[in-house]
């Protein structure tokens, strides 16, 4: 690939530029590999809201070693009377401290090193060596301290101590977790570097034959001195180099920082897209006489990309529906302490699903989640806020916005934007100032920030249509509430109109707001138990009636129908807004409420729930039924899927469903006897049948052009008499960190799963790794997920297992009383 450079500075310093061509073809050895190292590894802890000064935490204070990222609430017990509420999962937050003690090696005296957090929830604060060195109250957003000025060398210890404060509750509407919940980072430089989030990669023109390439630099000079240093800027494709390095010559005076610019081209560019999420990488390096003092990585993509009025979301010159869904942080029996095999499993279960979207509602995400989306090719709306000045719960981000506001949003953006997977910024979720001119102003000042920071991506906020919708009156639903103004939808601020939910208004929209594009950046909120069901399955249920009316109803231990046939009063199904979208092209696309189950918000009910039902896939990782009508429409692959269960009483009724696609008709059978053929009409995306049960074997065969394309059957279950262990990998590496995913499967004498056991199950593990979750999906279930036992649900259960730092073989069994137990092997290397 043939690239030329042109650069241009903005400095207060002396500049000369030259262009020369670097002579190896691929990358060098990484040097820097400890630029930036983990910092994850024994910190003690100690939990004990009594103690509020970090002076009074004397050597009789008990401290327990772990390593971080760690969420001390998930250990907790749940509590009714808990003052996180039931939004918050009925589990405490507290006061917690961390330490850490460490060396730094004599040579690294003259070196800038700080310290990264990636998010701690929440009010932090941190020393180090008695030094106070900062507050951040956003439990989110990652922040960094120099700890130069005050670091001991050689064999002399240094302690970092750091205090959380999650004691005022509630501070969240949903489950937030409470520690330091992700990764921490120890970072050496030379005094002259490129700074923390210190570039920003755009690719302002994209063709099949070439793309221009802008890489702005950030460098800081820590020195007493003046520094003539070089900066050289190279792109490369993997491993291969693809354009020539551009140096620009420079002199930067003492204690001072600048921004260069480089451009570049990049002839016949591979494109980033969801099916094929390509990458690059910007080596920048900085050289003082001749030798390479820092080197800094930036990944990016090439794309182009835009948000057409009539033919919504254009990726690439292709129309490309965004097929999202929303996601809570929480990784369920993980609790919000961050793992990125976690983040992985679950964006392969969603992709297999056919996703292409994720909303990070309502907060910055962990980078690693967006590191992952830009591999696997997600389209990311980054939402930034969940309230502005306005409170949502007493102790929220409200009373922390004046002050702390402007520098998390810029955090934010400048930590976020060299990624390729983020198409669209959101400055908040139903923000309750939207109405107002005061929201006017605030949503002013935020896409003002945004649009400094980053001017390639299209700014949304997630606004609220009315409560109570008037179906008639579609024209006038979204700009009034209680006779209020939506002010922000209509004040041109916005790149992109997106509101929560009211599908019914969608086809109106170019009407509504003409020339401007749309995104439903929330949509649906059905419910679901995975794997009950409630006859009759053709009877819309609305739990509760209105969002502001305490729900009394529904079914005996908090179960809510697996057939999609129940929906939150704000709502609608999964079909019924999905339809919507699919019918119109200039809608963008949805983001679906939610992906998974998470933690916390558990309507329609309160206590004993503590977990939600609205997501695809429940808390444990499971799908639901309704995964498989998604998986019908979204991809390519054939997909016949047929439910409830078959182990019911003699004599009921049970309406069958079947999702399918790729086929004309699908034909049902009992015992080997034709209960009929079905075809989906008009819009349907299912077919049913009202079958008087008799036990045995329910079949169903897809067909098209009268060729069998599929065949699947349920059977009749037994009683539990067994259990089945499955890895989602048996080999993980020996690393602390690394996880697998294993299913537990109640089954009978036959091998058939039993879909109504909830047999307690107990576990053990031998080898150098450790259980690290346990989980149902069962949002009523009050059982640790830290413990060794759980109760499944419906015939499945998950137990998590780590590795730990050495290679060998970990051997995990599950028991049962009266069930034959089970073992398999895991591989660490």
């Amino acid at each position: 690939m043939k690239t030329t450079f042109k650069y241009l500075s903005r400095l207060s310093v002396l500049i000369f530029s030259a262009m020369f061509l670097l002579s190896s073809c691929s990358k060098k050895e990484d040097a820097f590999s400890n630029r930036k190292i983990s910092f994850n590894a024994d910190w003690s802890f100690h939990l004990n809201d009594s103690i509020i000064d970090k002076d009074t935490i004397g050597a009789s204070t008990k401290w327990r070693t772990l390593d971080v990222p760690h969420d001390w609430s998930i250990e907790g017990k749940f509590d009714e009377k808990s003052p996180a509420g039931y939004g918050g999962g009925s589990l405490s937050g507290g006061l917690g401290w961390y330490k850490k003690t460490f060396k730094i090696p004599s040579e690294d005296i003259n070196k800038t090193i700080s310290i990264a957090f990636d998010g701690v929830y929440k009010n932090s604060e941190v020393w180090i060596n008695g030094h106070y060195l900062g507050k951040r109250p956003n439990g989110y957003i990652g922040f960094q301290y120099d700890l130069s000025p005050y670091l001991n060398y050689g064999e002399k210890t240094n302690e970092i101590i750091v205090k959380v404060d999650n004691s005022k509750q509630p501070n969240s509407r949903w489950y937030s977790g409470s520690g330091i919940f992700r990764n921490v980072w120890l970072e050496t430089t030379d005094k002259l570097h490129v700074e923390h989030w210190g570039t920003y990669v755009t690719t302002p023109k994209v063709t099949a034959e070439k793309a221009s390439v802008n890489i702005e630099t950030r460098i800081q000079n820590d020195y007493s001195e003046s520094k003539k240093l070089t900066l050289i800027t190279t792109i490369y494709k993997e491993d291969k180099k693809v354009t020539s390095g551009s140096t620009t010559y420079i002199t930067l005076t003492p204690k001072s920082g600048t921004l260069l610019n480089v451009k570049a081209e990049v002839e016949s560019p591979v494109l980033w897209s969801v099916e094929k999420p390509e990458l690059y990488t910007v080596v920048t390096e900085i050289s003082v006489d001749d030798k390479i003092v820092d080197q800094y990585k930036t990944n990016f993509g090439i794309r182009d990309f835009k948000f057409d009025l009539n033919k919504g979301f254009i990726l690439n010159g292709n129309q490309v529906k965004i097929k999202g869904v929303c996601m809570h942080h929480d990784l369920g029996p993980l609790g919000s302490a961050i793992n990125t095999r976690a983040i992985e499993r679950q964006l392969e279960i969603l992709k297999e699903m056919g996703v292409n979207g994720i909303r990070t509602s309502h907060n910055p995400p962990a980078p690693e989640l967006l590191d992952l989306c830009d591999k696997m090719g997600f389209i990311v709306m980054d939402e930034a806020f969940d309230m502005w000045k306005q409170n949502k719960t007493k102790y929220d981000y409200a009373n922390d916005w004046d002050k702390w506001h402007r520098k998390d949003l810029v955090d934010q953006l400048r930590r976020d934007r060299n990624h390729p997977s983020i198409f669209i910024w959101s400055i908040g979720n139903e923000i309750p100032e939207q109405w107002n001119e005061t929201g006017v102003e605030i949503a002013k000042e935020l896409a003002e920030i945004v649009r400094i920071n980053d001017k390639t991506r299209p700014l949304t906020a997630a606004m609220n249509p009315p409560v109570n919708m008037n179906i008639d009156a579609v024209t006038l639903q979204f700009e009034k509430k209680n006779v209020q103004f939506n002010a922000i939808a209509k004040s041109g601020i916005l790149d992109l109109i997106g509101y929560n939910y009211a599908h019914q208004t969608y086809q109106y929209h170019q009407k509504n707001f003409p020339g401007i594009p749309f995104i439903a950046t929330e949509t649906t909120s059905a419910l679901e138990t995975r794997g009950y069901y409630d006859a009759v399955s053709d009877s819309i249920k609305k739990w509760p009636v209105r969002w502001d009316l305490k729900f009394t109803d529904g079914n005996p231990g908090n179960t809510v129908s697996a057939y999609d046939q129940v929906q939150a009063p704000w709502g609608s199904t999964h079909e019924a807004t999905w339809k919507v979208i699919k019918k119109y092209d200039f809608l963008s696309g949805m983001y679906i409420w939610t992906g998974f189950d998470y933690i916390g918000e558990p309507t329609p009910y309160e206590w004993p729930s503590v977990s939600s039902y609205f997501g695809i896939v429940d808390l444990a990782g499971f799908p639901k039924d309704v995964y498989y009508m998604y998986q019908s429409e979204w991809t390519d692959k054939t997909v016949l899927h047929i439910f409830p269960h078959w182990n019911w009483k003699a004599g009921q009724t049970v309406d069958v469903w079947a999702y399918y696609n790729n086929a004309d008709e699908v034909e049902l059978f009992v015992n080997g006897k034709s209960v009929g053929k079905r075809s989906k009409k008009g819009d349907d995306l299912h077919v049913i049948w009202e079958v008087p049960f008799q036990p045995g074997t329910l079949k169903v065969i897809s067909r098209k052009n009268g060729k069998v394309v599929l065949e699947k059957e349920i059977k009749t279950a037994g009683n539990p008499s067994q259990l089945k262990l499955t890895a989602d990998r048996s080999t993980i590496k020996a690393d602390k960190n690394d996880l697998s995913f294993v299913t537990v499967d109640i089954l009978d004498g036959k091998e058939t799963l039993v879909p109504n056991a909830n047999n307690e199950i107990n576990f053990s593990l031998t080898g150098n790794g450790k259980i690290v979750g346990v989980c149902s999906g069962d949002p009523v279930s009050h059982e640790s997920y830290k413990g060794s036992k759980h109760t499944a649900l419906n015939g499945k259960c998950l137990v998590i297992v780590q590795s730990g730092d050495k290679s060998g073989r970990l051997e995990l069994t599950a028991k049962a009383n009266g069930l034959k137990p089970a073992t398999i092997v895991i591989t660490t290397e």
